[in-house]
């Protein structure tokens, strides 16, 4: 599948990544211009003037105010992409604005929506509500990854792979054992795959963080939501406890782990990734393990997939893979994925 489905919203930023100055981000092939006004708020646009497609992130271009001034031949514009001041003349030519793009600024991300202004419907974003909530405490980071983004869903979609690719990390020879199951939501546009591994090895990753020692009850709850956001539900508890029946679950520690898949182009992705977690919600220690080895989990990925999407650009038309049972979770998102692209 090449393209990416459009009409949809994707992560661009943190919030904490854009402030009073211009940040750009290139998200579909489509170089994007932010920055926060002085009331707060973030915007979005072209990163490109409409004289001379200079990119207005390009230094001497610069900020004013709430207007940014074009490096290259002084055009100016205020947040909503309006043209207000063009060089050598007081009128300034009614095509000369910059198309705004939608923006949501939620659960600690800045959403931007790609594709026809019309359509951007704000309740059709997925929610990451453990990121802002003070009942968890949570580590985060982006990678950059020089893959097509679907090769990381295929990666998140089928989490087998921990047993190899991190094992004395997260990974633990059940994980590649324990069969999966696999459900489409195709109203609601949701991947649910899930692993429920009732006595496992704890690996370092939960070891060192939680202080459980030797065999664990693990569950994994992945529910993915096409096109950006990849939510892992993840249950660690001593052997043979479950949830009460009226759903709490004083004996578990629950991690929630939420990746952002952003394509950048076509062969090259923003790799978003946040660990919260509800329990030592104050201690720095735990929160520095956790942030320190999950980007080590997320750069062995990384390296994986930057290989793979070499030995995939150089394969003939026409090769066909291998796919079996642990496959399911990321072949019905893939048919989801290619769905998208269709409609757009």
């Amino acid at each position: 599948m090449t393209g990416f489905p459009r009409d949809q919203w994707y992560v661009a930023a943190y919030g904490s990544e854009i402030e009073h100055d211009l940040f750009t981000r290139t998200i579909c092939g489509e170089p994007i211009l932010f920055w926060r006004t002085r009331d707060g708020a973030v915007t979005a646009m072209p990163d490109r003037c409409v004289h001379r497609r200079f990119p207005l992130s390009q230094k001497p271009s610069r900020l004013v105010d709430d207007q940014v001034v074009c490096g290259y031949h002084g055009f100016t514009y205020d947040a909503g992409g309006k043209c207000v001041a063009v060089p050598g003349q007081t009128r300034i030519p009614r095509t000369a604005r910059l198309l705004p793009y939608p923006v949501v600024e939620q659960d600690s991300f800045v959403w931007v929506f790609i594709g026809d202004p019309a359509n951007a419907d704000a309740s059709r974003i997925p929610r990451a509500p453990w990121l802002v909530s003070p009942d968890y405490t949570t580590v985060a980071g982006m990678e950059p990854l020089n893959a097509r983004y679907e090769l990381l869903v295929d990666n998140l979609l089928d989490l087998s792979h921990e047993t190899y690719l991190h094992g004395g990390y997260i990974g633990t020879p059940e994980v590649a054992s324990t069969p999966i199951t696999t459900e489409v939501d195709e109203d609601a546009g949701v991947v649910y795959v899930s692993r429920h591994m009732d006595d496992a090895e704890c690996p370092p990753f939960y070891a060192k963080s939680t202080g459980l020692q030797g065999r664990i009850a693990r569950w994994q709850d992945i529910e993915y939501t096409p096109p950006c956001l990849y939510k892992l539900h993840s249950r660690i508890a001593p052997v043979g406890s479950v949830p009460h029946p009226d759903g709490t679950d004083p004996d578990a520690f629950h991690v929630e782990v939420v990746y952002a898949i952003t394509p950048e182009t076509e062969n090259s992705t923003h790799d978003f990734w946040c660990v919260a977690r509800d329990f030592a919600l104050g201690d720095e220690e735990v929160s520095a393990f956790l942030a320190e080895n999950n980007r080590t989990v997320v750069l062995q990925d990384v390296v994986a997939l930057n290989v793979l999407e070499q030995v995939i650009a150089k394969e003939p038309d026409g090769y066909q893979e291998l796919s079996i049972n642990i496959d399911t979770g990321g072949l019905a998102a893939r048919r989801m994925l290619k769905r998208l692209c269709e409609k757009a």
